[in-house]
């Protein structure tokens, strides 16, 4: 994670909601559209996280507002929400709603014809990357069950508050939280009314209970069923032929026939009926045995504990204090020992390196243990510069060197490279996490520094191990 994810310039909770709206939530956050184009970095293609597989032209993004947490913003196209008050009004609707199996809205944009929203960042992805695309590791029958109570409580929520349609809900609209709990995307509630199904009598695909039933055929075969083909993917089926086979037995038939069963009369709901959200709910609660097992864990996620200063090591330590001479001295230390582990060299490549040691990176490493930063940052930007070979050492010395000349944007872009170099070294996080916290982005920072540690650890571990 490092410093990858997005911000906002509206205040952010930094708990999540556990129950409906009160008065005490903060009302929404009127956000500027020039504020959420520099988050976005122009909206920027690398920021894109929706990944609907073009079941909708609206985007979502991932972006970054200074001194602020992390936010996700979806962009509708211009032919949307033609009528400003009416998606002002229906996105404050939508913003009134709090359940902590909901992801919070926090604010929007209707500038002329911009229409944007703005909600809290799920760090741990969606559903569909989970169960579909995680080649070595199987969603465990307990967490595929938790998911399913979770998403039914906020579809439940949601059905109380007024809310009759969800746009597109899928796979990709269920995401999980610093926790490693499944929360339901708040942009799906933002649906025109006008393009609503009126009640027919017959089965509608679109509807939030059949869509709920793919949910459930998703869950149940671990592979990305289509809305149109779910009701003939379970039809005629048993639960022995339907079962994801990566899950080699370990589940609960009896369970598994009870979501089949109510898989089956989801998708056979039909949109004149009543919905007995509040029943779906008490049958998928009946399922809940797994409930002491945190879902970060069940999930093999990196779940963002309180750090412990008694547990942290000496880098971790300096850069919690943000004791920078203290991380100097480590560093002093330290040399380029870990650049063994991502920088090889032929011999050609050796020699001529040893000649820029001489001349180039130890004039620069004689400034850097001297604290003459200044003569330093100048070297090793001459260095980097010249050289095709890049040493995160260096990137990091040079991270180090901005700090102390008070430029923490530059250090965290040169922490940020040390990291795409070697993505699992702890100090470029450790000096990400400073420079962050320099810049007053004091979550992002607890969390860098968090990030950090665990990958210390694992360190740690292998070397132990071998």
């Amino acid at each position: 994670m490092g410093c990858c994810h997005s911000l906002s310039s509206g205040e952010v909770p930094q708990q999540r909601a556990h129950q409906n709206h009160g008065e005490g939530d903060p009302p929404l956050t009127k956000f500027s559209f020039s504020d959420l184009n520099v988050a976005t970095e122009n909206f920027s293609l690398k920021n894109v996280v929706s990944e609907s597989g073009g079941e909708s032209s609206n985007i979502v993004y991932k972006g970054r507002l200074q001194n602020r947490g992390l936010i996700a913003v979806k962009k509708f196209n211009n032919m949307a929400w033609t009528d400003p008050k009416t998606f002002v009004e229906k996105a404050h609707r939508v913003g009134g709603i709090k359940h902590k199996r909901l992801v919070n809205l926090i604010g929007y944009c209707c500038e002329g014809n911009e229409r944007l929203l703005v909600a809290e960042f799920m760090p741990n992805d969606t559903l569909a990357k989970h169960l579909f695309r995680r080649k070595n590791h199987t969603m465990e029958w307990e967490v595929r069950l938790k998911v399913a109570y979770s998403i039914a409580e906020a579809l439940d929520c949601c059905s109380s508050a007024g809310f009759a349609s969800y746009n597109n809900l899928s796979a990709y609209s269920i995401m999980f939280d610093e926790n490693g709990d499944a929360c339901l995307s708040c942009f799906g509630l933002m649906k025109e009314t006008n393009n609503d199904r009126k009640a027919t009598g017959s089965v509608n695909p679109e509807s939030v209970m059949f869509r709920f039933g793919t949910i459930l055929v998703d869950l149940l075969t671990g592979k990305p069923i289509p809305p149109s083909h779910a009701h003939e993917t379970i039809h005629g089926k048993n639960v022995a032929e339907l079962i994801d086979p990566n899950l080699k037995g370990k589940f609960s038939a009896d369970e598994a026939t009870i979501v089949f069963k109510l898989a089956f009369k989801c998708l056979k709901y039909e949109d004149r009926e009543s919905r007995d959200t509040k029943h779906i709910v008490r049958t998928l609660e009946t399922l809940q045995t797994k409930t002491d097992a945190p879902s970060y864990a069940m999930l093999e996620m990196a779940h963002h504990r309180e750090l412990s200063g008694n547990k942290l090591s000496p880098l971790g330590k300096a850069s919690l204090r943000m004791d920078l001479t203290a991380i100097h001295k480590i560093l002093v230390i330290a040399e380029y020992e870990d650049d063994k582990e991502v920088v090889e060299f032929s011999f050609e490549e050796w020699m001529e390196e040893a000649k820029y040691i001489q001349e180039v990176r130890k004039h620069g490493d004689q400034a850097f243990l001297e604290q003459d930063f200044e003569t330093a940052i100048n070297c090793y930007s001459q260095f980097i510069d010249s050289r095709r070979t890049v040493y995160p050492s260096v990137y990091a010395r040079r991270s180090l060197c901005y700090l102390f000349c008070n430029q923490p944007d530059r250090a965290l872009h040169d922490g940020m490279i040390a990291q795409e170099v070697f993505p699992d070294w702890p100090t470029a996080f450790y000096l990400q996490s400073v420079a962050l916290s320099k810049l007053n982005m004091i979550t992002d920072s607890a969390d860098t520094l968090k990030e950090a540690t665990l990958l210390e650890a694992k360190r740690q571990r292998r070397k132990q191990d071998s």
